[in-house]
């Protein structure tokens, strides 16, 4: 017994004067395996429930919908009702075949090319004119009653002279896409800039800053939020206003496509092309936000430093 101690307690001497005086001994890697943090599994399942429970909460009252409208027609609406509301599944049939043959995709680049030209339009003429009628009191006390005149008449009402002046070509569409998202976006450009905060005008003012460094450092940041409440508010005109203009008279678009399966009595069609309509501007929507979280991410950055 005491020959295997001393035999040990040489070993363990020898392994001891092989390392240097002062040197860290490095653990053994069941030692570093055994010291590591783990992250507890049961956290990330409630992470991920929470999450899947958040959505599903957010989206309750879409999914209720699109149970009502699956369910409703079949066991809750007579065989005649039927007809003129096809359940859900029967839509999303009719719009896979319009799929497959080319139909929808056509229909909707039509549109799109339509609204986009319209909405930049718009866009630029609506932030260049709000910014120069808020800058300057003398052009808004000017203009003012003409713009409040045209904003209180409704972008439908002018459709037929649209179409008498333009024709029933892409111009008189393209210009009555323009005309409706114009005010949005000229009424909330006005509003951005005239609420900018004084003092930092007379603060940037001070600093020596010029009118262009002016609009470029305060006034274009502080009224950015604003500004994109019009643009949103605009993209979804552009997008109805066009859809009731392809129905008076086109050859192709998603308006045009709705009113002629509902002539041609072709229901799942027409429920099909209001859908496309419907996902199509909440799509536009998404886009907007992202743009405007993109453009206004100073504000975050303000209020992160500030908490």
């Amino acid at each position: 017994m005491t020959t295997t101690l001393t035999h040990a307690e040489s070993v363990a001497s020898k392994a001891g004067s092989a390392t240097e005086p002062g040197a860290a001994v490095e653990p053994s890697a069941t030692q570093a395996a055994a010291a590591e943090p783990t992250t507890p599994a049961p956290g990330i399942a409630r992470r991920v429930a929470g999450a899947v429970g958040s959505g599903l909460w957010k989206s309750a009252a879409v999914l209720a919908f699109l149970a009502l409208w699956e369910l409703g027609p079949t066991y809750l609406a007579s065989p005649s009702t039927r007809v003129f509301l096809p359940p859900l599944h029967e839509v999303l049939l009719a719009w896979g075949k319009l799929f497959e043959a080319g139909t929808i995709q056509g229909h909707i680049a039509a549109s799109l090319t339509r609204s986009v030209a319209g909405f930049g339009a718009a866009l630029v003429a609506g932030v260049s004119l709000g910014l120069l009628i808020a800058w300057y009191g003398r052009l808004n006390s000017v203009l003012n009653p003409l713009l409040e005149l045209f904003r209180n008449t409704a972008a439908l009402a002018l459709l037929p002279v649209f179409t008498l002046l333009l024709g029933i070509g892409e111009e008189s569409k393209i210009s009555i896409v323009a005309y409706a998202a114009f005010f949005p976006v000229l009424l909330n450009t006005i509003a951005g800039v005239k609420t900018v905060d004084p003092l930092l005008i007379r603060a940037a003012r001070s600093l020596g800053l010029n009118s262009f460094r002016l609009f470029q450092k305060v006034i274009l940041p502080s009224a950015v939020p604003t500004i994109f409440t019009g643009i949103r508010m605009a993209g979804t005109a552009s997008i109805l206003v066009l859809i009731a203009a392809e129905m008076v008279g086109a050859k192709a678009g998603l308006g045009y496509l709705i009113v002629n399966a509902q002539s041609s009595f072709l229901i799942p069609d027409m429920y099909a092309g209001i859908l496309t309509v419907s996902l199509l501007g909440l799509g536009v929507n998404f886009l907007l936000v992202a743009l405007e979280r993109h453009f206004s991410r100073w504000r975050t950055a303000v209020g992160a430093a500030a908490s």
